[in-house]
């Protein structure tokens, strides 16, 4: 969020300690700390949201009218049972010789109950459940009592209508922290506005702050849409400021030249450009003509022809005499796009001279990797993290390209930029995790987006299919499917969740090795391996020797092996939606028919079932990019262990905001353009106070 709330220090404002309570379990300081802590959700007579979600067992409230009261005696402790309406559920409550409760909790009263939800004859019950008067003088019983901490109860609870819930702990309860926001709200300063003015059609930030934390009648929804947008301002601005500083840096115009390397690559290739790639192309090609270093994403389904993409534009920046760095996530990838790009241009008769640099290479071919990128050399350098080490020297950096964007971060990926000198490169950032629109202006906001949804022609569609464990049939079946793909001389994949124990890969292919695949040759591929190791794996396979590799993910991005038609993802409950479907794309490449097996220990109805279910039931990445972001937190698309009150999106959900989001976006870009300099100040203000939630934008 832009600006400060309120910097007072929590102690000064509620009693030593509470405050020290907050600051010790939920990680408070100031009260601006405290009123960012928004709830998690509201009790609110007729809403019908008091039972939502809960489960026999649960600690609930409950807001309601007293519809029924009745003494029932029972020697010396009489019981008194009571109903409360709710305004969609009547909700029962005992309570065990208690002459306050049989005095105070009569009919028609308005009450706030507080307890353990159990069901008897399929009717909600609290037993012995603290409660509140919400009309008139009243005592709060039980934890409720922490209200009183911190003022008059009838004062704090006066002509509520709706009473805010929030993420508490064991610690500290929801009570605690409504009563210290309640104390800090009565002595809150006006909020001023960050940038000096209310947005249109928004309330203002100082009403927001209130009303989000003390509803009026009409609730909290206007608040709360205010707050939205204030979340989306901080990284709005961010990226505006970004994109206009971009566009201030000279980059070396690297134009299409006719006739030159690319040109050739594109008459020699085995297949004609899709319509898609042609357009996106085009795009890349005339964002490299320009004076201005080119910022682009290009997003596009599994196997939907990036990687040709991304040398056509390599080979333009080779055209210009410039060279081009292509950082890969794992040593398997950047082995594989070394060997696949050399391979590429040698058969369409180009000079191109790619390089590979890794970590875990020996000292000598290191040495000679980086004199031949020194000296100009090396064309293309092909590398993971080693790339952006120090000692890694280009002659003359054009372009960068980064594959698979959600494994590096901006720091990461500006320090390659970096590495060229007075004239920052190019830079091409690619994802096969199609993305949500919201998503993408959110934390892709300082790019341009390219998308490549066509499928090359000959590629046929992968068919997926469920796998239980409990249907055992199934399993050998897939057992089967497998040894008759490898019978018609194909290959097959097996991903297991771990290497070691039961159900590893090491474990895996022993066994299956032993009992299903008896005459096949099995494969064994882990990130444990030396690098040397995976290269000859992996070169041993794409070669044909190998029958089945036993894996774990390290095969999951740009693995290209056309004779690959069957895999089996063992455990699929254990991986994520994206990750999935990108390990289903390793099949299929080569235009034969091809099937993906997703076996799961998970019991049928649970949510790590129906998870993996409706992976296999759908091949479209974008829905399935919906899916994942709806099961996370938006905290993990920032790709920081953000927890507290340090996390930067409370508020926002980025597969359903998208309006508000882009509203932002127009606006911060309005911003900037008019006035700079205080866009500018703002930007690192905001920056200075969450440095570490910018550093990365990583989401594995």
């Amino acid at each position: 969020m832009l600006g400060t709330i309120d910097s007072r220090p929590l102690n000064v404002v509620i009693p030593l300690k509470q405050a020290r309570a907050l600051h010790k379990h939920l990680g408070m300081e100031t009260c601006g700390d405290l009123l960012r802590h928004y709830p998690r959700k509201y009790l609110h007579y007729g809403s019908g949201s008091a039972l939502e979600g809960t489960r026999e067992g649960d600690t609930v409230s409950v807001i309601g009218h007293v519809v029924n009261a009745q003494r029932i005696p029972r020697g010396g402790k009489p019981i008194y049972k009571i109903t409360v309406n709710d305004g969609h559920h009547a909700i029962g409550a005992t309570f065990f010789g208690s002459q306050y409760a049989m005095r105070v909790l009569t009919e028609g009263k308005r009450v706030m109950l507080t307890g353990k939800l159990s069901y008897y004859r399929q009717t909600p019950q609290l037993q012995h459940p603290d409660f509140v008067l919400l009309d008139g003088p009243t005592q709060a019983t039980g934890a409720l009592k922490q209200l009183s901490h911190f003022g008059d109860l009838e004062e704090i609870l006066s002509g509520r209508e709706w009473l805010p819930l929030y993420p508490a702990s064991s610690k500290v309860s929801t009570w605690t922290i409504m009563g210290a926001v309640h104390a800090v709200l009565a002595t809150l300063p006006k909020v001023e506005e960050p940038l000096g003015f209310t947005p249109i059609g928004y309330k203002s930030l100082d009403r927001a702050i209130r009303g989000i934390h003390e509803p009026g009648p009409a609730g909290p929804d206007a608040a709360r849409k205010r707050l939205k947008y204030e979340e989306a301002s901080g990284i709005a601005l961010v990226m505006a400021v970004r994109r206009a500083e971009r566009a201030t840096e000279g980059a070396a115009a690297l134009p299409h030249v006719r006739g030159g390397d690319m040109d050739k690559l594109v008459r020699h290739l085995p297949f004609p450009l899709t319509d898609g790639q042609k357009f996106v192309l085009g795009e890349i090609t005339s964002d490299m003509e320009r004076q201005r270093p080119m910022s682009r994403l290009l997003q596009g389904e599994v196997g939907s022809g990036k990687t040709i993409v991304s040398l056509l534009a390599m080979l333009q920046a080779v055209d210009n005499g410039a060279q081009c760095a292509l950082l890969a996530p794992t040593e398997v990838l950047t082995l594989q796009h070394a060997r696949s790009l050399q391979e590429t241009t040698m058969r369409a008769g180009l000079p191109t001279r790619v390089v590979a640099l890794t970590g875990s290479m020996s000292a000598a071919r290191r040495q000679d990797a980086l004199l031949k990128i020194v000296s100009g050399e090396a064309d293309i350098v092909v590398g993971t993290h080693a790339l952006i080490q120090e000692g890694v020297e280009f002659f003359r950096l054009g372009l960068v390209v980064v594959d698979e964007q959600h494994r590096f971060g901006v720091e990461q990926r500006d320090a390659l930029r970096a590495k060229s000198g007075e004239n920052p490169p190019h830079l091409l950032v690619m994802t096969a995790t199609p993305i949500p629109r919201t998503m993408a202006i959110t934390v892709f906001g300082d790019l341009e987006i390219s998308t490549l949804r066509e499928l090359p022609g000959g590629r046929k569609p992968i068919l997926s299919s469920l796998v239980p464990e409990f249907k055992p049939n199934w399993v050998m079946r897939a057992w089967e499917k497998i040894r008759e793909e490898a019978a018609a001389g194909h290959q097959a994949y097996i991903v297991c969740p771990r290497i070691d124990g039961d159900g590893g890969v090491l474990d895996t292919a022993e066994v299956l090795a032993a009992t299903q695949f008896d005459g096949l040759s099995v494969g064994v591929l882990h990130g444990r391996m030396k690098g040397e190791e995976k290269d000859a794996v992996m070169g041993d396979f794409a070669a044909g020797g190998t029958d089945v590799l036993v894996a774990t993910t390290v095969i999951e991005v740009g693995v290209d092996v056309p004779n690959a038609t069957v895999m089996m993802v063992r455990e699929s409950e254990h991986f994520g939606v994206s990750q999935l479907h990108q390990l289903r794309g390793r099949v299929g490449r080569g235009g034969n028919a091809s099937l993906c097996l997703f076996h799961t220990l998970a019991e049928e109805g649970t949510s790590a079932f129906e998870r993996v279910r409706q992976v296999a039931a759908t091949s479209d990445g974008f829905a399935l990019a919906e899916l994942d972001l709806r099961s996370r937190q938006e905290g993990d698309i920032l790709g920081v262990n953000q927890s507290g009150s340090k996390r930067t999106l409370r508020l926002i959900n980025l597969v359903d905001d998208y309006d508000i989001v882009r509203r932002a976006y127009d606006d911060a870009e309005i911003f900037v353009e008019q006035h700079p300099e205080l866009a500018r100040r703002a930007k690192d203000a905001l920056l200075s106070t969450v440095p570490e939630e910018w550093e990365y934008i990583d989401k594995s």
